[in-house]
């Protein structure tokens, strides 16, 4: 049964009133982000121990605060027939909602590349930007600081490019849909450095407002010890028109493990190796999503 399904389903069997820990098992991986963006969860799998010095980078970034309001400033495409996605980049500039002032982000530090021809640069996957110089002046493969990109393409070429761009970090299935949707925004060719500003919500010919800039508005590393955490995570980036806000509040009660998510009153839990759903003020009944298994399955394959 599919989420839409399961809200109709709803108005006739719903989930009992509360939930409690099954102890399920810990799995050993990755850790996962979310990057919530006005666009919607970009959750992404870090590759801690193949780029460690690119992760630790990237989260000393992320806990510090630092991508909250930060904007996506590029929204490059190939000049091929016709035109294809090439990278969504962030990292590199804030913006006050009251004044719509810009800010770059303060640098942590220039970091060593990490670059390995076991993590290419193809689609889905996230990599480092670095400064690029014009010839005669070389290269630094050694200079990411904040900035990294998204690549919506296959870029093997940037392999061969300033020492090779660094992947640290795959975005998951629903993340990757965020990724593409962003990709898909009208560009505008505005004032240096935003030659390709995706714009949201926008009118061409009108000015451009902090309202039409995708922005992160949180970032958070994400619980994903046990089972019931990765389904949770995964059930979360797939259907946020009904999980909101998209970080549920956990709790345990009467055999179940939950998350409680206070913006429809819903309740998704895990009993008897079953996923099962609640909207309170529809019924008080339990309905079942399906096997844990399953829908482990499912996660795991999306990258949770």
């Amino acid at each position: 049964m599919n989420f839409r399904h399961l809200v109709s389903a709803c108005r006739r069997a719903m989930l009992g009133c509360a939930f409690l820990c099954l102890g399920l098992a810990v799995h050993a991986q990755n850790t996962v982000v979310r990057i919530q963006t006005t666009q919607g969860s970009m959750d992404m799998t870090l590759l801690d121990s193949e780029a460690p010095i690119t992760v630790a980078n990237f989260l000393a970034y992320l806990r510090g605060g630092d991508y909250v309001n930060v904007m996506f400033h590029r929204n490059a495409w190939n000049a091929t027939t016709p035109p294809t996605p090439f990278v969504i980049q962030s990292g590199g500039f804030s913006v006050s909602k009251t004044t719509g002032a810009f800010s770059v982000v303060p640098s942590r530090g220039a970091i060593q590349n990490e670059f390995s021809a076991t993590r290419s640069n193809v689609r889905g996957t996230v990599a480092m930007a670095k400064v690029q110089h014009n010839p005669p002046q070389p290269d630094d493969p050694n200079s990411a600081t904040s900035q990294w990109f998204v690549n919506m393409g296959n870029n093997t070429f940037l392999d061969s490019q300033n020492g090779g761009f660094t992947v640290f970090a795959r975005l998951t299935t629903p993340g990757l849909a965020v990724a593409d949707r962003i990709a898909a925004l009208p560009n505008v060719h505005w004032n240096s450095p935003f030659d390709d500003l995706p714009l949201q919500e926008w009118i061409p010919g009108q000015g451009v407002y902090v309202t039409n800039l995708v922005l992160i508005t949180d970032t958070r590393t994400l619980t994903a010890q046990t089972s019931a955490d990765r389904i949770f995570n995964y059930l979360e980036a797939l259907y946020p028109q009904y999980l909101e806000p998209p970080n549920g509040d956990p709790g345990q009660a009467l055999g179940y493990t939950f998350r409680h998510y206070s913006g429809g009153n819903v309740y998704v839990g895990i009993k008897d190796d079953q996923v099962w759903y609640l909207v309170p003020w529809i019924g008080p009944n339990p309905g079942s999503l399906g096997s844990v298994a399953d829908w482990l399955a499912k996660a795991q394959a999306a990258g949770y």
